[in-house]
């Protein structure tokens, strides 16, 4: 059974399931949702717990001897089965195949793992767990949500803010959720209960947010200018490598180029994504929207801007690499 994170406290009122997979690519809340499943467990009489994480060298029968060594007292036990790098191996895999196959009786067993590849996905392991088991996927909330996720965060401590705060808020832990959370709490701790005015908030807030390269790309193909200006502005303050963000932007223009090309040619753009390697649905709906705007000509032109950016990095030409970066973002996010 799946379940949305909002779904995790009703469920965890009632009797647990025996078998719970928690990932996501957002540790924070992959590891508050573990917590709150053990607690759960402590609740429900599971009075023992045993950990177990898989890292080099570990031995899976482990797993079976964690299942079969119940307490002289017979209470139910807890194990707590962490694999950090989502990658069981293919002895792992068989072990829990098995596994779940047939869960040991007055044990509950909680899978813990990180943000699940579409290849993992697709392996007789992880399939045969999410079958067995309850699952819920926990990933880090996408930018337009953040201010939202802040204020749920921050109705929790009984403390509100208006619109303008928030987004201050989600434009200062950007890319870095641990830190939102903390920031959250010391708001909690410096005023009262109650609406924050945006002044208080920008006097607590640090700014702790992480660029990305890869945010920089997402913003690019969403269209969002002020965003690509802010992620280059954070890159470049953290001494980001200008051929990496090159790279970046050169190979996604090429992408939207080559889809551009083929659209063109009449090929289904269903086709075209498989084929370029573009999975993800929300990317999908992103890049759909980038071809709604740019055209054949101007993405050659953004290739041939590219090209330029290369000769400065390397010495040949003149100019401003950073400034170029901002007016190559540009030309690929606008807008008509």
């Amino acid at each position: 059974m799946n379940l949305r994170p909002d779904q995790l406290a009703a469920q965890l009122e009632r009797p647990l399931a025996a078998l719970w997979m928690v990932h996501g690519n957002e540790p924070l809340l992959v590891l508050e949702a573990a917590d709150a499943i053990r607690a759960a467990a402590r609740r429900q009489g599971y009075a023992e717990r045993e950990t177990l994480v898989v890292g080099q060298g570990f031995k899976w029968d482990a797993l079976a001897l964690a299942a079969g060594n119940l307490s002289l007292f017979g209470s139910a036990k807890l194990i707590d089965l962490r694999i950090p790098t989502g990658k069981p191996g293919r002895d792992g895999g068989d072990a829990l195949q098995r596994y779940v196959a047939a869960p040991p009786a007055q044990t509950l067993t909680l899978l813990t793992l990180p943000e699940i590849d579409w290849q993992t996905r697709k392996t007789g392991w992880f399939k045969a767990v999410a079958e067995a088991a309850t699952c819920i996927e926990l990933d880090a909330p996408e930018r337009e949500r953040l201010p939202q996720w802040i204020g749920s965060r921050l109705a929790t401590q009984k403390q509100s803010a208006a619109p303008e705060a928030l987004t201050f808020i989600a434009e200062h832990v950007e890319g870095n959720l641990l830190a939102a959370h903390q920031e959250i709490l010391k708001l909690g701790l410096l005023h009262p209960e109650g609406v924050l005015s945006l002044e208080q908030v920008q006097d607590a807030v640090l700014n702790v947010a992480r660029y990305d390269i890869d945010k920089l790309r997402q913003a690019v193909v969403e269209g969002d200018p002020v965003r690509c200006a802010r992620l280059l502005d954070g890159l470049r303050g953290e001494g980001a490598a200008p051929p990496l963000v090159l790279w970046a932007l050169a190979s996604e223009t090429r992408t939207l180029a080559a889809l551009r090309a083929g659209q063109d040619a009449g090929q289904p753009l269903a086709a075209l994504f498989k084929a370029e390697r573009v999975f993800e649905p929300r990317r999908q709906q992103a890049v759909g929207r980038a071809l709604a705007r740019l055209t054949q000509g101007g993405l050659r032109a953004a290739l041939m801007h590219a090209a330029r950016i290369d000769r400065i990095i390397k010495g040949l030409a003149p100019g401003d690499i950073w400034d170029e970066f901002l007016q190559l973002s540009l030309r690929l996010a606008q807008r008509r």
